[in-house]
């Protein structure tokens, strides 16, 4: 052990633990000599400056910090590049899976890489589930296509059959009254058989499209519903924008129609109906008609929903309106909304790009 003594160069006491074994540390006060136990080489200079360290000077210990910093932010962003070029199938396998819709089951991530990369796995496994998804979702779509076609043709017969029976002059009053009900329901049923063709149809996207003025087709559904509206006293005026957009005619009349028809049907004597046409493009039917709860609404494009209301349930119908507006405007990559109406009825709303 042993003494060195070192002019004061510091203002203030210190007391500095040295990071090597024993108890060794430096004490100093102001205007006392420096003492070091035990003896070892001091460095004798004012504070930051530190010639044991180099000879350097406070520039270039700043010089060395900014340096280790610019290391430090290269090394961050090489990181993460990195990791971004290392995650870049995940981003992949979400664009796919986002981009899915009902016209639109055919996209894969088809990731390339080793059979053992687990990010491989993870996309070759997406793959595989979108495959068995496309396969039940196209066999239901065939299968409903393919039963109303079928039957189609014995309904048709039987139509023709009551309509023979009925015309035969030595038929009674109540084989006329068996035959007119049997009518009604043979029409009720063909309906639903169009309807779920046109569902069907409508669910595998389009194959075509060309130019089809909206006003065009909605002036020549106003006419054909205008008999049925006045004979229930019922008002229907409409603001129509000529709006022109690409997409299926015959669909689009199908859209217009169930719409038109439902507000009629699913109204009150003297009621109203009101539709629009705007430039965006977008079509908007509202009527009056019985209170909507404002939950129920929204399901009602769900197929064969109905209100479970008395007056709706006498009018009838497949429950299938709604659904094939939905699925149309789906397949020209548009939207349908509904919301019930304060004083009762449905406004109903597609938006198509």
């Amino acid at each position: 052990m042993g003494t060195v003594a070192v002019p004061a160069v510091m203002t203030i006491a210190v007391d500095i633990r040295l990071l090597f074994p024993g108890p060794p540390y430096i004490t100093a006060w102001p205007g006392h000599a420096l003492s070091i136990f035990p003896v070892v080489e001091l460095c004798r200079t004012p504070v930051f400056d530190y010639p044991c360290f180099g000879g350097g000077r406070p520039s270039s210990q700043l010089g060395s910090l900014l340096a280790a910093l610019l290391v430090l932010a290269a090394a961050v962003l090489i990181g993460w590049v990195a990791i971004r070029w290392a995650l870049r199938p995940l981003g992949l396998v979400s664009t796919v899976v986002d981009e899915l819709g009902p016209g639109n089951l055919g996209r894969r991530v088809r990731l390339s890489g080793r059979p053992g990369d687990p990010l491989k796995q993870l996309a070759d496994s997406v793959d595989g589930a979108l495959d068995r998804l496309a396969a039940g979702y196209e066999g239901q779509r065939s299968f409903a296509s393919n039963a109303s076609h079928e039957l189609r043709t014995p309904l048709a017969v039987q139509r023709m059959l009551v309509e023979l029976a009925l015309d035969d002059e030595d038929s009674t009053p109540d084989l006329n009254r068996l035959g007119s009900l049997l009518l009604r329901a043979n029409e009720r049923s063909e309906r639903m058989i169009e309807g779920l063709l046109t569902l069907a149809e409508s669910e595998r996207g389009l194959t075509a499209r060309e130019p089809v003025n909206l006003a065009d087709i909605t002036r020549e559904v106003l006419a054909l519903h205008a008999d049925t509206a006045a004979a229930r006293s019922i008002t229907i005026t409409a603001e129509l924008a000529e709006t022109v957009v690409l997409g299926d005619s015959v669909l689009l009349e199908r859209m217009i129609g169930n719409l038109v028809h439902n507000a009629v049907k699913y109204n009150l004597p003297n009621g109203w109906v009101r539709v629009e046409l705007a430039d965006r493009p977008s079509i908007t039917v509202a009527n009056g008609g019985e209170v909507i709860p404002a939950a129920v609404a929204p399901t009602l494009f769900e197929p064969f929903r109905r209100m479970a209301g008395e007056r709706s349930a006498k009018q009838g119908g497949s429950g299938l309106g709604l659904s094939i507006v939905r699925a149309i405007a789906t397949a020209h990559g548009g939207t349908a909304t509904a919301r019930a109406n304060p004083d009762g009825g449905l406004t109903v709303e597609v938006d198509i790009p």
